[in-house]
């Protein structure tokens, strides 16, 4: 029973981060059609924030979820302006401009390479395979992450709720991201909102990534490693819907932590030796939507199944 208490809250911090790194994904195929492979390594400009703020400068790891937010934002920003922008005015395949992104990730992964090591070599701590557990508070005997995490997400999902909804802004976004050419002939800026929505796209994955080493092994290729998990979480819920994002991030996330960890206490052919195959288990999830629901979740028409149903 203790087994299953620890299995449940690790899968809620991880489905928790997921989701939020998920989100940020969506919304920039959203608004450029275009899956964005460097996304993994944004987070990981988070994962080294937190670790500067901790080890560094002694300051509460907390304090580095503005600073992750702000600093992924503006690296996504920059992905946008320098990358893709330029390649959407020439008319540049989704296929070219995917391998863009590629590129992109590795230009982030060696810059976080080479920040790796300047801070072993210069400051002499641990900057590679890393934890920052002993930085987390407790409260009601319980990791700050636990509560933080979830609270996180339900504190972005309202705020992205009032912005699509309440705000002109908000407006000027969907009309955009439903159709580009329409809403420029309505004087809507349409760069403008491309270049705000990588922003939190980005700011949503150094936010997470602010987080991730207090539950998962800090590395220059962290994000890199989970960017399965992430891709999998939205086609999972549907690439085509926000709300998605958080459905498919909570069913990967406790998919892989609870499958992984069942399958781990497991007599022979199984066994602890199965955590190696981790990422398996996302591809899986990714594998049976597109076949059972090419869509995602939220595409699922469930009124057309419920009178299918009703006529048998």
């Amino acid at each position: 029973m203790v087994l299953d208490i620890s299995v449940f809250k690790d899968a809620i911090v991880f489905s928790s981060l997921l989701t939020l790194l998920t989100i940020g994904l969506t919304l920039t195929y959203l608004t450029t059609k275009v899956p964005n492979f460097a996304h993994g390594s944004i987070a990981t400009v988070g994962i080294y924030v937190a670790l500067i703020l901790t080890k560094l400068l002694g300051l509460n790891i907390y304090l580095g979820l503005l600073p992750s937010f702000m600093l992924g934002g503006l690296v996504a920003i920059l992905q946008y302006i320098v990358v893709l922008r330029p390649l959407s005015k020439r008319n540049a395949s989704i296929t070219t401009m995917m391998v863009a992104t590629i590129s992109f990730e590795f230009l982030l992964l060696s810059g976080l390479n080479i920040l790796a090591d300047y801070l072993s070599r210069s400051f002499l701590i641990l900057s590679r395979y890393f934890l920052l557990k002993n930085f987390d508070f407790f409260f009601m005997g319980e990791r700050g992450v636990l509560f933080i995490s979830p609270i996180l997400v339900i504190a972005i999902t309202l705020g992205l709720f009032l912005l699509l909804t309440k705000t002109k802004f908000g407006v000027a976004m969907r009309a955009t991201i439903e159709n580009p050419p329409l809403a420029g002939t309505v004087g809507i800026n349409a760069d403008l909102v491309y270049i705000v929505s990588w922003f939190i796209a980005g700011g949503l994955a150094g936010l997470a990534g602010c987080l991730l080493p207090l539950w998962f092994i800090g590395n220059p290729d962290t994000g890199s490693f989970i960017l399965i998990s992430i891709f999998a979480a939205a086609v999972t819920g549907g690439l085509y819907n926000i709300y998605g994002a958080i459905i498919g991030g909570y069913v990967v996330g406790f998919a892989e932590i609870g499958l992984i960890r069942f399958m781990a206490t497991l007599p022979d052919p199984f066994g602890a030796w199965i955590i190696g195959y981790r990422p398996v288990i996302p591809l899986l999830a990714m594998v049976i939507t597109l076949m059972l629901a090419p869509s995602g979740i939220t595409g699922i028409d469930l009124k057309r199944i419920m009178r299918r149903f009703g006529r048998k």
